[in-house]
């Protein structure tokens, strides 16, 4: 059987839910790959930094890394907690060492302290994985207050600036930073005028820490996901719009969290050691344009 064909299409139950949302509670439940994903030691001895690893396409990364080899901090908020431990249960399942570490990244030092942490705790840092972000939707500019436009850049940007200028201090060459930045970033959703404006700040980030750290043999890039059936989804959209969510890719449907893991391993191994400064998108078909 094709294995697109097994995996769930819109329209989806009509939810929804208070963010940042819970995986368990989701219908369908999103898969992450804790029964698909074949490591082939692409990251052995590697430590991993990952924000956002609690749910969604933060974890669906740490259980990747932990089956190629990596050992992996785990980076979330402190009201994920129970996705958080269950992320951990998977990488120590396979045999590699979790760090949970619940804080704010919008915090400068809380985010010095997750670099300080997997050095301390893990002996060194290889991979930063800037993956969490803080997104709601908007008909009307009038509506969007300037805290929230704040939060929304300090998660989405800032974070992502505090952790790499941590990392980049402890990192050898041959090391990698991903960033998770978007279909946004090119195609920009009017509901999403915050969050699309800081997807294409991560996008341009990404290209010149890559050229700022190239001579350190650190490689810098991002992948950019459409449409993935995430906790984000039914915690920030109406349940009528959730419902039929990713159907307007060529594929028909949202992608699942599983489908881009490979993407970061690529980024993150030697499979990708020529690579830096770009973006991959994993859009279901649509393109960037």
């Amino acid at each position: 059987m094709n294995d697109d064909i097994r995996r769930p299409s819109p329209p989806y139950p009509k939810q929804q839910q208070q963010p940042p949302g819970k995986t368990n509670a989701m219908e369908p439940v999103p898969d992450h790959g804790e029964k698909s994903y074949r490591g082939n030691d692409r990251l052995n001895g590697k430590v991993a930094v990952i924000t956002g690893a609690d749910s969604g396409i933060g974890k669906a990364v740490a259980i990747a890394f932990a089956r190629e080899g990596a050992d992996i901090l785990i980076s979330y908020l402190e009201e994920e907690d129970d996705d958080a431990r269950d992320t951990a249960k998977w990488v120590e399942k396979a045999g590699r060492k979790a760090v949970l570490a619940p804080g704010d990244i919008k915090s400068e030092d809380h985010c010095r302290s997750l670099i300080q942490r997997a050095v301390d705790e893990l002996g060194r840092i290889d991979i930063l994985v800037n993956n969490a972000a803080f997104q709601r939707t908007y008909g009307d500019i009038a509506d969007i207050t300037a805290d929230e436009w704040d939060e929304t850049f300090r998660t989405n940007i800032y974070a992502p600036f505090f952790l790499s200028k941590a990392a980049v201090a402890h990192m050898k060459p041959g090391s990698a930073i991903i960033n998770t930045t978007s279909i946004q970033s090119r195609q920009p959703s009017q509901q999403l005028l915050a969050y699309a404006s800081t997807k294409g700040a991560i996008s341009n980030f990404t290209a010149g820490l890559a050229e700022m750290v190239a001579d350190k043999g650190i490689r810098v890039n991002a992948v950019a996901p459409g449409p993935i059936w995430t906790p984000l989804i039914p915690s920030t959209m109406p349940a009528e719009k959730a419902a039929k969510f990713g159907e307007q890719t060529l594929i028909r449907r949202a992608g699942q969290p599983a489908e881009l893991a490979g993407a970061y391993v690529l980024l993150a191994s030697d499979l990708g050691s020529y690579m830096t400064g770009a973006v991959i998108p994993v859009t279901g078909g649509e393109v960037m344009i």
